[in-house]
């Protein structure tokens, strides 16, 4: 019983400190709605200026912390105005991969300086030992819990108490109306960057004593802290101190009582943020522009002969090269892998996963037990590995479910810290008797000898051409049905599902695919020698091959290799030190350089100029042969589409007389909707129908719940009861995406097109169905189909024709809006709900779209469900109107009943009268 007061109290010491770099976190997170992930580093650097200034030049200990703490201060404001500040109307990607440049900029200086041995650095704090309950514990543990208590209520009473404090929360609320209170949202941001960031320094200090002086220690220490600020909801530093106490506590307890199992005590902020962030299953509320601008992709497209005189030529290198420069190209190619994982699952898919590396040695363990304890020749070692670490994949992927954004990239690099700590660093797992790793011996590939040890050209040469079959596959995802729909979830996850798009398979894909690619990069990693070696796949090395994949252009095949060329011991490093001797060891570090100035000043990286570039040399060797191929060219190479090829002029305006006038759809009937906010009605016991070929209008004051039922009726919400059936189908319980499936489909009345993505992609990826085997065929062979011919009826009815190789920013309002109802109307429905969509248009394009409606009704056979406030065209176009007020139906009927009627009037239509409301 005393061992565990006594570890308890040891672990209140150690969480106080989690609790102060938590408040760090913070203070950052809520002065400016940044996720710090360089905070670590910054604690780190803070920590190492006052142990060189205390060591090497003499300075009392108390003005060296000072100084340490003012250079995590200065730290922090620098990060704030020359990273972050540039970086506020950018995507949320951008402003996380700038803290983690800043993380690779200050780990790679440190490294460099002081190497990453661990300093054993003397207590300062009083350190006899004192007697409570029984249990006897050092006194600076108690001096560490005080210091954090009263660190813990002088924030509290900042925050709640002070103009600063209220500032700070204005600010968070809402930018816009706090400035206009006088309050600037750069100022506040700057000082919380810099309290945070002091916080940080000050942290380091005094957790060094305790866990050693090292970079790797003090930067891990990251997870800890999110863990912590994760209890607290990244607001509340009371709840902040008790989180954080918590798993010091649970820490500390297994250190002692668990210590048979490795890692499980290293394993407890991870356990603490899966926890969080999946059982409240949301992101956090990021501060941004809306609609903010997501990072360029490529188009997939692959010139056969330019990539085969590529692949010559690189293997004639690699056949010239000496064993260095092999081994040098085998590390490119490599990494290269590793970061096209990564443009599978984040710029494909929009995932934020910092799990790369971790499931690279996912694959290398699987692959060496395999060859080591069961005698499995190369071939088939590689393909276990490939192939066995796809459902660790999956299972990293699960949480992308329920989170997204930095949420996700939190719980990714937490899984992988523990899978690194478990598994990699268990020494009953990882190696095998006699060796320093899992012995696998020299390797031979169909019977040819490819010995990395004595044949190094070789081995490149294995790599090389596995590296060009994955991009190619990755090449064929991109053109694809499948393809498509990664980007439709990456673009808008409510506008994907509202299309049929199972968003939830979509990302399990994605997180499959690129654990399978990962996996090859972590065979060929390990097998490269005669053992594999675990030192290999540290998880925070994710950190930076994603930082390195953003300066090659996330979403741009040609990037990887460019962008492998600036980590240590490639081939850019190689000729680095042929320049200037000894440049290869700074090459971290100019890496993370880059990666600041490429987020500051080219955010879609170098694969965006290589396509550039290429788009500009294919337009000018076609304009020599002619205005008719330049045509082409300007039509298809510089439009960033997707497919394989173009549609033809001819099929824009095909329109099969029977495309229009098909069979009609299954009804829609509604009972006792009800739609409930917590204490708020939205919607009460609405209940309606929708035939086939009929408008059904649905109007009433703002906020009388007419958005909330389109919401309840196509899944969007949960807070809903009642019965929505689909003919006979009963779909109340369905998801959203087989509702759209079933023949739902709705449109957004803010639009939430695909906006990185032409008019036709949009169309396609509405139409597009695919088979469940399509996720393997896309792998190979990339789906494409002439596009339906309900489709291109819709195109000439909407009037798209010529704006379908066009990017959707490019396209006016009125456009933009007639798009989304045709990308609507392209999944086939049997009952469309428009919500709003005459909202913003002139007279004459609302009575226009009315006209569209009507055909949609009468020629389509669809049933309309439209939402709309322009009451002349709602009575004009419909057949039956629904009248909501404050989520009560009070009328229902025809218009010329729903003109009539006096409640309508007295509540919606006020004093006017039934002739002065009509047509």
């Amino acid at each position: 019983m005393d061992d565990i007061l006594r570890f308890a109290l040891l672990g209140l010491g150690l969480g106080a400190l989690y609790a102060l770099t938590a408040h760090g976190i913070v203070l950052v997170y809520r002065g400016s709605g940044v996720l710090n992930f360089a905070h670590g580093a910054i604690g780190m650097a803070g920590a190492y200026v006052q142990w060189e200034l205390a060591v090497n030049h003499g300075v009392p200990y108390w003005p060296a912390v000072a100084c340490g703490v003012l250079g995590s201060t200065v730290l922090g404001v620098l990060t704030h105005l020359l990273v972050i500040r540039p970086l506020r109307r950018a995507s949320s990607l951008a402003r996380l991969v700038g803290t983690l440049a800043v993380f690779i900029v200050l780990t790679a200086v440190a490294v460099k300086r002081y190497g990453d041995s661990v300093q054993l650095v003397p207590a300062k704090l009083p350190s006899g030992l004192v007697e409570i309950a029984g249990a006897t514990v050092s006194e600076d543990r108690i001096w560490l819990l005080g210091i954090a208590v009263v660190v813990t209520a002088a924030l509290h009473a900042l925050y709640k108490r002070t103009l600063f404090g209220l500032g700070t929360t204005a600010v968070a609320e809402n930018q816009g109306a706090a400035a206009s209170l006088g309050w600037s949202a750069d100022l506040i941001a700057a000082a919380n960057w810099g309290l945070g960031s002091a916080l940080a320094g000050l942290t380091g200090i005094l957790i060094v004593p305790v866990i050693g002086l090292s970079v790797t220690g003090l930067t891990t220490l990251l997870l800890s802290a999110l863990a912590a600020a994760l209890v607290g909801r990244f607001s509340s530093f009371p709840v902040t101190l008790a989180g954080g106490l918590v798993i010091g506590v649970v820490q500390s307890e297994l250190t002692r009582f668990g210590s048979d199992v490795t890692g499980l005590a290293a394993s407890v902020p991870f356990l603490v943020i899966a926890l969080m962030l999946v059982a409240r299953g949301r992101a956090l509320p990021l501060r941004g522009t809306f609609l903010e601008r997501l990072p360029a992709l490529g188009t997939g497209r692959v010139r056969p002969v330019p990539l085969a005189l590529a692949v010559v030529t690189g293997l004639l290198l690699i056949g010239l090269s000496s064993p260095l420069w092999a081994d040098a190209i085998t590390n490119t190619l490599v990494l290269s892998l590793i970061i096209l994982s990564i443009i599978v699952v984040t710029g494909y898919a929009g995932q934020v996963s910092l799990a790369a590396y971790a499931l690279a040695g996912t694959g290398a363990f699987i692959a060496g037990h395999a060859a080591a304890d069961w005698g499995w020749p190369f071939e088939l070692a590689l393909l276990a590995g490939v192939l066995g670490t796809v459902p660790i994949g999956l299972l990293f992927a699960l949480p992308a479910v329920r989170t997204r954004g930095v949420n996700l990239a939190i719980i990714t690099l937490g899984l992988g810290t523990t899978l690194e700590t478990m598994v990699f660093q268990n020494t009953d797992l990882s190696t095998t008797p006699g060796s320093d790793g899992i012995a696998v011996g020299k390797q031979t590939l169909f019977g040819i000898d490819i010995s990395g040890v004595d044949h190094p050209q070789r081995y490149a040469a294995v790599v090389l051409v596995m590296f060009v079959a994955a991009t190619l596959v990755v090449a064929n995802v991109r053109r694809s049905r499948t393809g498509r729909r990664l980007i439709a979830v990456r673009a808008n996850e409510r506008a994907a599902a509202a299309l049929g798009i199972d968003v939830r398979a979509a990302k399990l894909y994605a997180f499959g695919l690129s654990a399978a690619i990962a996996a090859l990069a972590g065979v060929l990693t390990g097998f490269r020698s005669t053992s594999v070696v675990f030192a290999d796949f540290a998880s925070f090395e994710s950190i930076t091959a994603l930082g390195l994949a953003v300066i090659g252009g996330v979403g741009f095949l040609v990037g990887p290799l460019f962008a492998a060329t600036f980590a240590a011991g490639t081939v850019g490093a190689r000729f680095g030190d042929l320049v200037l001797p000894g440049l290869s060891e700074w090459m971290p570090l100019i890496g993370g350089i880059i990666l600041v100035l490429t987020l500051v000043g080219n955010q879609d990286g170098i694969g965006r100029e290589l396509g550039k570039q290429a788009s500009a040399a294919e337009r000018r060797l076609l304009s020599k042969r002619g205005p008719k191929h330049a045509g082409v060219a300007q039509g298809s190479a510089e439009a960033a589409t997707d497919r394989d090829e173009p549609v033809a002029p001819d099929e824009h305006h095909a329109a099969p007389s029977q495309a229009a006038h098909r069979t009609p759809g299954l009804p829609l009937h509604v009972r006792d909707l009800t739609v409930r906010y917590g204490g708020v009605v939205a919607v009460d016991g609405l209940s309606f129908d929708i035939e086939p070929s009929r408008v059904v209008g649905l109007i009433g004051p703002n906020g009388a719940g007419k958005t909330s039922a389109i919401d309840a009726v196509t899944g969007f919400t949960r807070a809903a009861s009642g019965s929505v059936r689909l003919g006979d189908r009963d779909v109340t319980r369905v998801p959203v995406h087989r509702r759209a499936g079933a023949g739902l489909s709705r449109s957004f009345q803010s639009l939430e097109l695909f906006e990185d993505m032409s008019v036709l992609d949009n169309l396609y990826a509405a139409c597009d169905q695919p088979g469940p085997w399509a996720y393997l065929k896309d792998l190979v062979r990339p789906g494409s189909r002439p596009l339906p011919a309900h489709v291109l009826v819709a195109i000439r009815e909407f009037g798209l024709e010529s704006a379908l190789d066009r990017p959707v920013g490019d396209l006016s309002y009125g456009e933009r809006r007639l798009l989304a109802i045709a990308r609507a109307v392209a999944t086939s429905p049997s009952v469309l709900l428009l919500d709003e969509p005459a909202a913003g248009l002139s007279d004459d394009e609302s009575r226009e779209l009315a006209h569209l409606v009507r055909r949609l009704a009468e020629d389509w056979g669809m049933g309309v469900l439209l939402v709309e406030h322009d009451v002349d065209m709602v009575m004009s176009v419909c057949d039956e109107v629904v009248v909501l007020d404050f989520g009560h139906r009070i009328c229902v009927g025809t218009p010329e009943e729903v003109r009539g009627d006096p409640a309508v009037r007295a509540a919606y239509l006020g004093d006017l009268s039934p002739e002065e409301v009509a047509p």
